[in-house]
């Protein structure tokens, strides 16, 4: 499953830079051939290797492996399985934020995560 949704990301974030594989697998010192076969999902990257590729792209690695921009229906085809969700009127959402807006959604997420955990031990 994280190699399906490490390489939507890649090729995400190459479609956004107007970048092409190639010269994403120059700039992170792997083969053009690994990188195909790491696209096609036949090749299994080291930590080292994703590492290289989210430098080369200039960005954070748990991008790379965030999978909170997909949509659930996606990510269940991607696993071939039901996900566990979340209870009604919550969700899971990731982005790019100001300091401020993390600071703000950190708080949230306390609260909410704290919300849950004690209404969980209710049941």
């Amino acid at each position: 499953m994280y190699n399906l949704i490490l390489i939507t990301n890649i090729l995400r974030i190459l479609d956004e830079k107007d970048m092409t594989k190639s010269e994403l697998a120059e700039k992170a010192g792997v083969s053009i051939s690994f990188f195909t076969d790491l696209t096609n999902d036949k090749a299994n990257p080291s930590l080292r290797i994703i590492e290289a590729v989210a430098e080369a792209l200039e960005t954070p690695l748990p991008m790379l492996l965030d999978s909170s921009d997909m949509s659930a229906a996606d990510l269940e085809a991607l696993t071939n399985r039901k996900l566990k969700h979340l209870p009604k009127g919550f969700v899971w959402k990731g982005g790019v934020l100001s300091e401020y807006e993390a600071y703000q959604v950190e708080q949230w997420d306390k609260k909410n995560r704290a919300f849950l955990l004690k209404n969980k031990s209710k049941k």
